[in-house]
């Protein structure tokens, strides 16, 4: 049986320019027999009839960019693979559409050593991810830190003077009890080696460290391994 592009078809059906066809598909607009086709280059019969969804529109394809809530355990270089649409919250209430393309070409931004959890960023836009890259240091951050060991022992005035890199003081940063073995760090400069490196010159043993929020953009109520979409006005 003769077939041609999916793209051409609808392009033919609709009597526009095949770059608008292509558009439609790739946005997730087009079905055949009730299932979305986003390959314009799928081949399908003469006499295919793709139906185009009322409230579509074939603006430029915006780069899609996740927080995912990386579980305790999992080595950077898994994380990307673990956002797929099966993982995605059912707390995600930003009201975008799932798209199979979403899913390609991720990488992953604002990492986390393979012990620690909370918040890191999956995108497909090289323009957030050189934003963290360059800019993560200086942008303020929230930490949860468990710590067990002797509380006799314990020097809470230490944990600031602790925050150094490379003998350099960080910034001040804001440091309170969560409860009796939980440190709520928030500020610039912070990362989990910082944060180690500082309970340790208290006398204290981190036990888990958990990213709550990067900038204005905050983890929220995402389950372990979960993500969502970040929202087209969340700036970091």
């Amino acid at each position: 049986m003769p077939t041609t592009r999916l793209d051409r078809r609808l392009a033919e059906l609709l009597g526009c320019p095949r770059g608008e066809a292509r558009r439609l598909i790739e946005g997730g607009w087009v079905s055949l027999d009730g299932v979305v086709v986003e390959q314009p280059q799928l081949q399908v019969g003469l006499d295919a009839a793709p139906q185009v969804a009322e409230q579509a529109s074939d603006s430029r394809l915006e780069r899609a960019s996740m927080l995912l809530n990386k579980p305790a355990g999992t080595p950077a270089h898994a994380l990307c693979a673990q956002v797929t649409p099966d993982t995605r919250s059912t707390l995600d209430a930003g009201g975008t559409r799932i798209l199979q393309r979403h899913f390609h070409g991720l990488q992953l931004g604002a990492s986390l050593p393979a012990e620690d959890s909370g918040l890191v960023v999956v995108s497909q836009d090289p323009r957030i991810l050189a934003y963290l890259q360059q800019t993560l240091p200086r942008l303020e951050q929230e930490f949860l830190v468990d710590v067990r060991g002797e509380r006799a022992l314990w020097d809470v005035g230490r944990l600031q003077a602790g925050l150094q890199d490379g003998g350099r003081p960080q910034p001040p940063c804001r440091i309170s009890w969560q409860s009796e073995q939980r440190l709520r760090f928030a500020g610039k400069g912070l990362s989990p080696r910082l944060l180690r490196q500082a309970c340790a010159a208290a006398n204290m043993q981190v036990v888990g460290i958990r990213r709550l929020r990067i900038g204005r953009v905050a983890l929220g109520p995402l389950a372990a391994g979960q993500w969502r979409y970040a929202g087209s006005d969340e700036r970091f």
